[in-house]
């Protein structure tokens, strides 16, 4: 399993994703799963992936090497798309061929295809994008009114993210709630865990404004679940019992 979370405020983009994997209890490995696509100056984009490891492993290097594009006929890579939205669908198409050529086999060994992925950057001249494919090469795209999107194991970060992140938000105080987010999953679920990758875009900007690793060592980090984990205690104690005592 996987947490990766993307959000797209006025101010920019953000996007993170830890890097455990899980095949059993006493199976447990590090892999990266935010990839990044960029060309100085003229484009950025990254890739947070989730679901079967062999699989989104597949799709990333069809992205990279190339592979026949059915809108144009001809074999191409990510980086050469010509917009965020040129490049969601071609990663689309790239999910759609791999599970044409490997669906069935998988299923025959009774394996599901399983692949999510968020799509995140920034073109010379455009806003940032953020998108969200899902295992059929469908997909979705952040907006003001949902400007964050989730993948993996979700369900214990998303309720920080629902209380505080909007729109208008600053693009910094939203890395502090993804990483708050991050850290009450790795509490609760075991297949999260660090080391943890993020970038940062600012819009308007032509390269990552942050692209760092957080390890297990990390002073911020710690600092940040320390404090989290007080603040909950407090809010907890400062609230009045409930007066329904016979």
């Amino acid at each position: 399993m996987t947490y990766g979370v993307g959000v797209l405020v006025k101010d920019g983009l953000l996007m993170a994703a830890d890097t455990r994997t899980n095949a059993g209890l006493d199976n447990i490995a590090t892999f990266r799963k935010l990839h990044l696509f960029d060309v100085p100056g003229e484009k950025v984009m990254a890739i947070a992936t989730a679901g079967n490891l062999a699989i989104s492993q597949s799709v990333i290097s069809m992205l990279r090497e190339g592979f026949r594009n059915p809108d144009t006929d001809r074999v191409e890579t990510l980086i050469e798309q010509p917009s965020m939205f040129k490049a969601a669908q071609f990663i689309g198409h790239a999910v759609r061929q791999l599970h044409a050529s490997d669906g069935a086999a998988l299923e025959r060994n009774g394996v599901s295809f399983e692949v999510t992925m968020l799509v995140g950057g920034q073109f010379r001249g455009s806003a940032p994008r953020l998108f969200m494919l899902y295992k059929a090469g469908n997909f979705i795209e952040a907006t003001p009114d949902t400007p964050y999107l989730q993948i993996g194991e979700h369900k214990y970060g998303k309720p920080i993210l629902d209380r505080a992140v909007s729109y208008k938000a600053d693009l910094y105080d939203c890395l502090k709630l993804a990483l708050i987010s991050m850290d009450s999953t790795m509490r609760s679920n075991l297949s999260v865990g660090l080391p943890i990758d993020m970038v940062v875009l600012r819009t308007g900007g032509d390269d990552w404004e942050v692209n760092r690793r957080i390890e297990a060592g990390d002073h911020y980090f710690h600092d940040l679940r320390e404090r989290w984990s007080a603040a909950l205690r407090k809010a907890h104690t400062d609230i009045p019992a409930p007066p329904y005592r016979d």
